[in-house]
């Protein structure tokens, strides 16, 4: 099946708490949505792998998301090298996607902006006929999706956003879906341990994300809003779309 949207990550809840909001837009809409996972989040400080993965699950079960995919490159060693762009455009071929989400190329972990260019280079790549990549035994042929656009995760992008999508109806599900990450986040009745707090479980972290949200709705006039930076030159036919 063709998928309409691949959102490329480093870890799992990477995607949930950047734009959630949007991904569960998208899915409303009928929109065939695919999250790739760099790496299983196995140097995180709390939890395992396996909790992480069970609580992936069920995030992408709220979120809509019709398929996720591992790359299983090590967690802290994410690198923009040519054996882990060809793992990505492998996926990339198989789901032959029209829209990429990628990280921004300036974050605070060093493993999303790794991927921010490691998902630039594997879009290009996967475009190349001369590159040859198989999947179930089977050769791909190549495909480069139409646009990109970078999510924002915990910086702030340079200059601002781009652009933003109110995601006022769906805001609920993306809080429950970065909360299905009990392990990681401030959900105490649903996770308890001897674990350091980190920045993600302290008690305001999610408040932060709220009202950051809030601000950007504020930004065009609704209730919450996620922001993205554009990659490529976004044109219009006419300014009568914005009439």
């Amino acid at each position: 099946m063709k998928a309409d949207v691949l959102v490329v990550c480093a870890h799992p809840d990477d995607v949930e708490l950047s734009c959630g909001g949007t991904v569960k837009k998208l899915t409303n809409e009928g929109r065939i949505v695919v999250f790739v996972e760099c790496t299983r989040a196995e140097l995180g400080t709390r939890g395992t792998p396996e909790i992480r993965e069970a609580e992936a699950a069920k995030a992408a079960a709220i979120l809509g998301v019709h398929a996720r995919e591992q790359l299983g490159i090590p967690d802290g060693g994410v690198e923009n090298t040519l054996e882990n762009a060809h793992k990505l455009v492998v996926a990339i071929r198989a789901w032959k996607p029209t829209l990429m989400l990628i990280p921004s190329e300036v974050e605070r972990h060093p493993d999303h902006e790794a991927v921010h260019a490691l998902s630039r280079r594997a879009a290009f790549l996967a475009g190349l006929a001369k590159i040859s990549t198989t999947r179930d035994g089977r050769e791909q042929e190549p495909h480069r999706p139409k646009r990109m656009l970078c999510y924002q995760q915990f910086y702030d992008f340079p200059g601002g956003p781009d652009l933003y999508v109110d995601v006022t109806d769906t805001f609920a599900d993306k809080m429950s879906a970065i909360r299905a990450f009990a392990s990681q986040f401030h959900v105490p009745e649903a996770y308890a341990s001897n674990e350091p707090e980190t920045l993600l479980s302290n008690p305001e972290f999610l408040l932060n994300i709220e009202a950051r949200e809030r601000y950007y709705g504020s930004r065009i006039g609704v209730s919450y809003a996620e922001g993205f930076a554009t990659v490529e030159p976004i044109g219009l036919d006419s300014l009568s779309v914005l009439l």
